[in-house]
């Protein structure tokens, strides 16, 4: 039987396991089903009719409310809506591109001088919070507490993924961010996503949608660089061969996101009856998408366990997910983590793990070295 412990250690041989013998199967520990091929996996998050995110017990809406990852339909769109254009490739790489990269580069002179760091929180989270609190317009806001607000928020959905009571620290989070969503509507600025929403979505709606993105932005981007940072670091002919060659930076990306995506699961609900492979899945079932798994199935990604950086179908991860709600902040993140590492290759010679603080991946719903701690120089 499989625990909740070993899919937030290392899940992959028993996630390869259920694939090859039920990849649609009951899991006792989750309370619900886990689809674990990747056609499989496609089939029912592009169906929301029948596989719905609109539940009670969708663990983000718990914290924040109705928002458009806890909706489906013309709900959702109309949450959607009103943040889609900003996120476009050609909006981002105009809005953002120059701003990421004098971010990036302000975070590494803070590390000049230096031979070591602990590159999640001295680096990746700092540059992703900054990124969202810019994107969503929350001018004045310190990123000390936007980080804040997001672990708290993190943390709460980690515990009522786990059948634990949420605590107080997550809805006082939000709470605070509502506050500072309402004072960026009030003071007006033209340049804030929030303001220009605010023209189609009522206060509660906002904050709530301001908290997923914000909360989304942050967990995927810094999973995203720490995720890949950690392949490389512990693959260093292949850390070589990128340096030689920047071309396969963009491939590195991605195949860091098939081998170990941030969000390594997304739940949906069935609506009604329905037979999935070989399952009957009842109606209100808790089905559980696995993307790690999906993402090392052999079917479509052979020796699906190694890190290659010539891959050349690594593209079709589905770390992002699919369908209505497919991640709307997906270029932005891959400009942030192009960005930082091709930075930390150009400024940190000598890149490679710290032999005295080793790191390891894990978690059960959002997947990264809790530290990752790196050297560089002599």
């Amino acid at each position: 039987m499989i625990t909740l412990a070993q899919l937030a250690e290392d899940p992959h041989p028993h996630l390869a396991r259920l694939r090859g013998t039920a990849p649609v199967a009951w899991l006792p520990a989750l309370g619900g089903w886990m689809v674990t091929s990747r056609a499989l996996a496609l089939a029912v998050m592009r169906d929301a009719e029948t596989f719905t995110v609109d539940d009670p017990r969708f663990t983000t809406a718990q914290i924040t409310g109705p928002s458009m990852l806890s909706l489906d339909g013309p709900e959702h769109a109309r949450h959607r809506e009103p943040f889609t254009d900003p996120f476009r490739p050609g909006a981002v790489h105009g809005s953002f591109a120059d701003a990421v990269q004098q971010e990036t580069d302000r975070l590494l002179d803070g590390l000049e001088g230096r031979q070591e760091a602990e590159l999640r929180r001295e680096f990746a989270g700092p540059l992703a919070a900054t990124t969202m609190a810019r994107a969503l317009g929350l001018d004045g806001v310190p990123v000390a507490h936007v980080l804040r607000w997001y672990e708290a928020i993190v943390h709460a959905v980690h515990q009522l993924t786990e059948g634990r009571p949420a605590g107080a620290e997550g809805p006082a989070a939000y709470a605070a961010l509502r506050a500072a969503v309402a004072g960026t509507v009030d003071a007006g600025s033209p340049r804030s996503l929030l303001v220009t929403a605010a023209r189609n979505l009522e206060l509660p709606d906002l904050a709530a949608n301001a908290a997923v993105l914000l909360f989304g932005g942050i967990e995927t981007t810094e999973a995203m660089i720490i995720n890949l940072l950690f392949h490389l670091l512990h693959a260093p002919r292949q850390l070589t061969e990128l340096r030689a060659d920047p071309a396969l930076l963009d491939n590195a990306v991605e195949e860091s996101l098939r081998l170990e995506p941030a969000a390594a699961v997304v739940d949906r609900y069935a609506t009604r009856d329905v037979r999935l492979a070989d399952a009957e899945i009842h109606k209100g079932d808790l089905v559980t998408v696995s993307l790690a798994a999906a993402n090392r199935d052999p079917d479509v990604f052979p020796d699906p366990d190694r890190f290659d950086l010539h891959r050349p179908n690594s593209r079709q991860q589905l770390a992002f997910a699919h369908g209505p709600h497919y991640c709307l902040g997906a270029h932005l993140a891959r400009l942030e983590t192009r960005s930082a590492l091709r930075s930390c290759l150009d400024r940190l010679d000598g890149l490679r793990p710290d032999p005295d603080r080793p790191a390891a991946v894990r978690g059960l719903v959002f997947r990264k070295p809790p530290a990752l701690w790196a050297r560089w120089g002599r």
